[in-house]
């Protein structure tokens, strides 16, 4: 079962308030080669001054071969806030990893994003780094990764000019799998900008999976980002808990 579950941490964000893809999501547990992937949906609604409603799609699609693995993830939201229409965001992810050691694997990933809720016109990333294993372990696994990158902005609060910078991108991340049918997932990342670190952003991701039959999973999710210069108007911080079903497949 346990090769069933995907380790899926809302992050990369999640989805919709979230601004950083969590690399750990796309990364499905399984020992052999070929093609295998998820698919999930959920669905959030809230009332305090305002109503919200929140609808969610991912579709995440791996290919694995020997020491190389190659991954696709496309998330997409939509929240509708008291009676407007709905807006929406999207993040695709293209992610290339080698093991060149059974510890150790180096990682070459791009990245496009919009998102109308947070201004965002258009992010556009490309990085690569390494990625270490500090376990051995099946039932609790380790991981830190660091990445430089490129990061091209353009936001919508018609006052930041476009932005071109390189970022750093380093994360820990850990994998807790208690029983056969249950994985805890959490992975803390953090962004600064190279030539001004009080430029940063930092995102926190947990989620719970627990099996229910077959492939499918139930998962709830809480996501934290702090974004020390986001676009006019947007609140530094974040947070959001979802709710969510997820299908998985070999």
């Amino acid at each position: 079962m346990r090769k069933l579950l995907l380790p899926i941490l809302f992050f990369t964000i999640t989805y919709g308030q979230a601004q950083i893809l969590n690399a750990e999501s796309l990364r499905k547990v399984t020992d052999t080669s070929g093609f295998s992937g998820s698919a999930s949906a959920n669905f959030a609604l809230k009332r305090n001054v305002n109503d919200f409603v929140t609808l969610g799609s991912d579709m995440h699609v791996q290919y694995k071969n020997n020491n190389h693995l190659a991954l696709f993830k496309n998330d997409v939201n939509f929240q509708k806030i008291e009676g407007e229409k709905f807006e929406n965001s999207l993040i695709s992810h293209l992610r290339y990893n080698y093991k060149i050691h059974p510890r150790v694997a180096w990682e070459v990933f791009v990245q496009g994003q919009y998102n109308k809720i947070n201004l965002i016109e258009f992010r556009g990333l490309a990085g690569t780094g390494p990625r270490v294993k500090l376990t051995n372990s099946e039932t609790y696994k380790f991981y830190v990764g660091a990445a430089a990158m490129y990061e091209y902005e353009e936001l919508l609060d018609e006052v930041t000019p476009i932005q071109r910078s390189f970022r750093g991108s380093s994360y820990v991340s850990f994998s807790l799998y208690p029983r056969d049918n249950i994985s805890i997932i959490s992975t803390t990342y953090y962004q600064p900008l190279f030539n001004n670190f009080s430029d940063y952003r930092i995102s926190s991701q947990s989620s719970l999976l627990v099996g229910l039959f077959s492939n499918f999973s139930v998962k709830l999710s809480h996501t934290f980002v702090y974004d020390a210069f986001p676009a006019v108007g947007i609140p530094n911080s974040q947070y959001e808990f979802t709710t969510g079903v997820a299908y998985t497949f070999d």
